[in-house]
Formats: C-alpha cells, sequence, structure tokens
C-alpha cells in the first residue's frame, strides 16, 4: 500500500541520517538562528544551512520558518526538538565524564571576575567544599556547553539564557574609586564631585567587558551637574575591568568601578571612594548550568558557597 511504503521509506531515511544533519538542527533551534549555529559549533553559516536542509530532505518537510531574522520551529521542529535536545545532551555528558573526577567542576567566568572576585575567595571554597576541583576558564565569550568543555558559568549580564537553568548571585552597580595617595593629592574627600572638572584624569572602561547602557563619566557628571566639559571623554581608557581597577590604585586617575570587583581593594584600602553613592546597573551576575546539571552534588554545592559569598560580602550593591 502507498501509505505503508511511505512510511517505510521515511523510516529508512531516518534510520542513515547523519548526526552533523542533526547537531545543526538542533544548536539552531535553541539559538533560532543559524548565524549562532554557526559560532557555537565553529563552521560557517552555509554549512548549517546545508545540514538543516539535508534533514529537511529526509523528513520530507520544513523545519523553521524564517520570521524577520529569526528562526520560528514549524510543529514538526517542535515535536523533534526536545528529545533530540535530550539525547545530545546525554551523549556529551556521558563522554565529558570519562576519565573526569566526579568532584571536578569546568567553570566558564568573565577575566575580571575570575582575576577580582573569585581567585581572591578559593581558599575559602576549598575549605567550604572539601574535594572539589575548580577548572577555571576565563573568556569574554559566552560558554557553549554543547561541547562538554565547561560544566557551568557565571555570566554577567540581563539574566535572560534560554534552555538553561539560570540562578543570581548579586546585583552591581559602579562607583568613583581611586588610590587614597590620588585622593589626598586631589583634596577630593572636601573638593567633592567638583574636582573632577578640573585635573583629575578619569579612567574609562571599555572593551569585551563594558556594559554600553551603564553610565560612564559623562553621565555620572551631569547627574552630579558637574561641567567638566572635554575632561568628562579624555583621559585613559582600558580593556577590562580589572585593568580599570588596578591603574585606579596605582594613582592613575579615578574610575567608575564596578563594587563587587572593587569589594576586596576597598576593604584592603588599596582603593577609596572618595565622594558619591553606588550608582545600581541593569546588569547583575548569574550562575547557570544546564538544566539536566543543576542537581549534581558538586554544583549545588559550588552554587550554594556562591550564594553565601556574594551574601557576606562587605560591600551590598542590591541595597545602594
Amino acid at each position: 500500500m502507498p501509505t505503508e511504503r511511505a512510511a517505510s521509506a521515511r523510516y529508512v531515511a531516518m534510520d542513515r541520517l547523519p548526526l552533523n544533519a542533526l547537531r545543526a538542527f538542533v544548536v539552531s533551534a535553541r539559538h533560532r538562528s543559524f548565524r549562532a549555529a554557526a559560532a557555537e559549533l565553529r563552521v560557517s553559516t552555509a554549512a548549517i544551512g546545508q545540514q538543516v536542509r539535508l534533514l529537511e530532505e529526509q523528513l520530507g518537510g520544513p523545519l523553521f520558518h524564517r520570521n524577520r531574522g529569526r528562526l520560528d520551529l514549524t510543529p514538526m521542529a517542535q515535536d523533534l526538538l526536545p528529545d533530540l535536545d535530550k539525547a545530545f545532551s546525554l551523549m556529551i555528558g556521558a563522554l565529558a565524564k570519562l576519565g573526569q573526577d566526579s568532584m571536578a567542576l569546568r567553570i566558564s567566568v568573565p577575566p575580571s571576575f575570575a582575576m577580582k572576585w573569585l581567585m581572591p575567595r578559593l581558599d575559602t571554597l576549598h575549605a567550604a567544599v572539601p574535594g572539589l576541583e575548580l577548572l577555571i576558564e576565563a573568556s569574554v565569550g559566552l560558554a557553549s556547553f554543547s561541547d562538554g568543555k565547561v560544566d557551568c558559568a557565571i555570566r554577567y549580564g540581563n539574566g535572560q539564557y534560554p534552555g538553561l537553568a539560570v540562578s543570581h548571585l548579586m546585583s552591581e552597580a559602579l562607583l568613583p574609586v581611586c588610590s587614597p595617595d590620588l585622593a589626598a593629592r586631589h583634596d577630593l574627600a572636601r573638593r567633592g564631585p567638583a574636582a573632577l572638572a578640573g585635573d583629575v584624569v578619569l579612567l574609562h572602561e571599555g572593551g569585551p567587558e563594558h556594559d554600553g547602557s551603564s553610565p560612564d563619566w559623562e553621565k555620572w557628571l551631569l547627574k552630579h551637574e558637574i561641567v567638566a566639559g572635554e575632561n568628562a571623554r579624555a583621559g585613559i581608557r582600558l580593556q577590562q575591568s580589572s585593568m580599570l581597577l588596578e591603574a585606579a590604585a596605582a594613582g592613575k586617575g579615578i574610575a567608575l568601578g564596578k563594587l563587587r570587583l572593587a569589594e576586596a581593594d576597598l576593604a584592603s584600602g588599596r582603593l577609596v571612594s572618595p565622594f558619591g553613592d553606588p550608582w545600581p546597573i541593569g546588569r547583575a551576575y548569574y550562575f547557570v548550568t544546564p538544566a539536566d546539571s543543576v542537581r549534581r552534588p558538586e554544583i549545588m554545592a559550588l552554587q550554594n558557597w556562591l550564594r553565601q559569598e556574594a551574601k557576606g560580602a562587605a560591600h551590598d550593591a542590591d541595597a545602594a
């Protein structure tokens, strides 16, 4: 019968489907973008499109509809995605466990967060979670969990990470910081913010760690009704948050530093905040991990420790 022949032909076709085509579909569906899928899988966008078309030919129907640059799933794709996504996660997880210590975790964090917040606390972590081996990957790019190279990540952003288990750790704020010597040399505590209209060098953050939606010196000075002219844009520009704080601690100028990253230096006296209140910003730090890994004992232990450390910080940006 025609129906039976069609069903048989479809079964044979599915039995011969290449894993690359299935992988291209799953990652494209998760991102709703061929371009983002290509970036994650480190192939060309054309290669992703070709693999998806191959899969569509085998299945006998479309998997995506293009809608203003975004991919919408067809009903057939919606049926396929959950099980295929789970299958790939299981395979990757099984391979990742080979030769790995059950208490070893690979975590991806922004470089400045690793240097200024996480590294000073590692002794506390080792005491709180004995036997945990933390392998730290410092990267400005978003961690990809699809290749099994990381188990969890700390991300600085808006908390919208589809397909992942997301836990808010702590909010962030900006605060003027400088070295004690610079504050004394320019008498900043007495002169107040108005001193920034003069000869104080302003340090600016740029680069991939910079949040373009956050206030810069121009906005900060405007809020405080200070007319600084060209001085608001002049000064030194640095490409990482940690570099900005180190330059401030070295007396090179005054910075709008991230409060959470500056906590240790403020507590030790390497940095001071001569004036102004913390300015809360929209982005925050989040702990993220694949949904099927969130109950792993070592991940739960690390997440609980991070939460406790965030609550016990000397400066609370949430209350700023």
